[in-house]
């Protein structure tokens, strides 16, 4: 438990580096095609796979990880089963997904122009076959977790994004938007063998396939299924968010993607290093019948994530012009651009929290062998509530009412997340939390009052100083606050810094 925050803390760290890289990717695709028919291919055509690949990969290295201790199997014939069924599973995905290409593009993206539906559709199967070798990469990476392997797993990502970059940025410049297919294909393969070698020195690792029927493979489809169809659901989002943005004018879609991947930025890397070392953590002490210490785990794994996400969600929410500006706004991205964009990216960083939230507090389920009721709850909330919030407030909002759809959804799934776990299986966020819960309430106030100062008195013209200052400002008002209130996280770190120094003196 002691070494929790130190091991989030390195895998946030490689997480930051290899999502910089992968977000690079998405500014040159905004700078070098801007908010037009070719930037809007390109982000449609990576939206299927890479909705299969978190989906499915998700799902069945989530369900891996949980059975892995319970199966009374040997280790390497439970790897090896689970190897040939997610092999077996996402080539037949693929292969389908692929013969049924066109119906699939012209029923979801209404591409009218005959010459752009041509650059979607051979962007789109350049870019599909790579869904398989991240899928296997997502569970290889899985298997490292369970062995405690953190950074490798972390730098794996790494990998993919900075070779997706470099051949696309390469090939775009030769080729046109058809390198951005080409780049995302190899970046996958460059993945795939680099966790090859890195799950090498795993004792109980094969790649021989075993077509054995076994009660492990029984437990691992159990538990799959519902991940699967709950993280489908909430993946939905993202082609409701196509489906809706294929309405409005020209552009929106870039845009909408752009707004989405400024906010997941920040978002995936602090929620991925929280989940990525908690959830191995979990499932062994579940498997263990340690209820204190997942108690334990659940409690401090939220704080943690509240205080992570706080700053950069309220900092993006008043800064959000700024950002869009500093990141987006060179070469055929201009003034228009960002004021499509920038309203988007507000709405989104309002939902911050709540995702990476969602996501954690679903791992708890997950852990305790429940992979039901957050499916249920996924279906409810995003075809349900974000559908309704969307049809009720597009006329009004126009693109906004996508990202609002988000919004409401995402905190409608959160409360009944919470609540559930609360009453069914005695998990509790506030109970003696009490004081603490006001407290993290009270941080959260000060700091947004905070914010609407500093955008409301500090405006400069120039962009990059207006961003940096307003940054530092925030950033050491935010540990005022945080010492001022004496958050633990923050004592700790302190008296570590303490530590060393005496011991050098």
């Amino acid at each position: 438990m002691k070494g929790i925050l130190k091991i989030i803390g390195a895998v946030a760290v490689i997480n930051i580096i290899a999502r910089l890289v992968g977000f690079a990717r998405e500014t040159y695709i905004a700078t070098a095609f801007g908010t037009t028919l070719y930037s809007d291919s390109i982000v449609n055509a990576y939206t299927i796979p890479n909705f299969l690949y978190l989906v499915i990969g998700g799902a069945f290295t989530t369900a891996f990880i949980s059975v892995y201790h319970k199966t009374t199997s040997s280790i390497t014939e439970y790897i090896r089963r689970t190897f040939t069924t997610i092999l077996i599973t996402i080539t037949l995905v693929v292969i389908l997904f692929m013969v049924l290409a066109d119906p699939i593009l012209m029923q979801f993206f209404h591409v009218k122009d005959e010459a752009e539906y041509e650059i979607l559709r051979s962007l789109y199967f350049w870019m599909m076959p790579s869904t398989i070798m991240l899928v296997l990469s997502t569970w290889m990476s899985g298997i490292l977790n369970v062995q405690g392997r953190y950074h490798l797993s972390a730098f794996s990502v790494l990998i993919y994004n900075g070779s997706f970059l470099i051949v696309s940025v390469v090939l775009s410049i030769m080729m046109g938007p058809i390198g951005m297919g080409i780049g995302a294909l190899v970046g996958a393969v460059c993945m795939f063998l680099f966790l090859v070698y890195g799950v090498r020195n795993v004792k109980e690792m094969s790649f021989k396939p075993s077509l054995k029927g076994a009660e492990d493979q029984k437990m691992l489809w159990k538990v799959a299924l519902p991940i699967l169809l709950g993280g489908a659901t909430a993946q939905v989002y993202i082609l409701i968010q196509s489906f809706f943005s294929a309405m409005l004018e020209e552009g929106v879609r870039s845009a909408m993607n752009y707004a989405t991947k400024m906010s997941q930025f920040p978002q995936a890397i602090l929620m991925t290093a929280v989940t990525t070392v908690i959830f191995p953590l979990l499932s062994r002490k579940e498997g263990e019948g340690d209820t204190e210490s997942v108690k334990a785990l659940y409690v401090r794994g939220m704080r943690l994530l509240y205080i992570l996400v706080l700053p950069v969600s309220v900092f993006f929410y008043f800064q959000a012009e700024g950002i869009i500006r500093i990141v987006f706004e060179y070469n055929k991205f201009g003034s228009e651009s960002t004021a499509i964009t920038a309203p988007l990216l507000q709405v989104f960083s309002t939902t911050m929290f709540f995702l990476a939230a969602n996501t954690y507090i679903t791992r708890f389920y997950y852990a305790k062998g429940n992979s039901v009721l957050p499916m249920i709850f996924s279906i409810l909330t995003v075809f349900g509530v974000n559908i309704a919030v969307v049809l009720a407030t597009i006329d009004a909002l126009g693109a906004n009412a996508v990202a609002l759809g988000t919004l409401v959804s995402a905190i409608v799934n959160f409360l009944l997340l919470i609540i559930v776990l609360h009453s069914k299986y005695q998990l509790k966020l506030v109970n003696k939390n009490i004081g603490q819960f006001i407290k993290l309430a009270a941080i959260g106030l000060v700091f947004i009052a905070v914010n609407w100062a500093i955008a409301e008195w500090i405006v400069i013209d120039q962009k990059w100083m207006h961003i940096i200052l307003t940054f530092v400002i925030a950033s050491i008002s935010y540990f005022i606050i945080l010492f001022v209130f004496k958050i633990q996280e923050l004592q700790q770190i302190a008296e570590k810094v303490k530590a060393k120094i005496s011991r050098k003196k």
